[in-house]
């Protein structure tokens, strides 16, 4: 029987990022500077959007387990 796996990593703390980031009212809280037309506010909720996308990339990348280890966990299953 293999070990239980430990989803404990330090690079799941990343992921507080992209859900304080849009608490904080004061870093959009305004009308300037408009982009393509577009009030800060707008502009700013997709920046936060490719925030949480790229830190869920990022911490998917950097904890996801090699393909060897998932064969041979497999192997060992059986």
């Amino acid at each position: 029987m293999s070990s239980p796996r430990s989803d404990r990593s330090p690079w799941n703390w990343l992921l507080i990022v992209p859900i304080v980031l849009p608490l904080l009212t004061p870093l959009y809280n305004f009308d300037s500077p408009r982009l393509w037309g577009f009030p800060a506010f707008y502009w700013l909720q997709f920046a936060f959007i490719l925030v949480g996308v790229a830190t869920t990339s990022i911490v998917y990348q950097m904890t996801r387990r090699p393909r060897e280890a998932v064969k041979s966990e497999a192997a060992t299953d059986e």
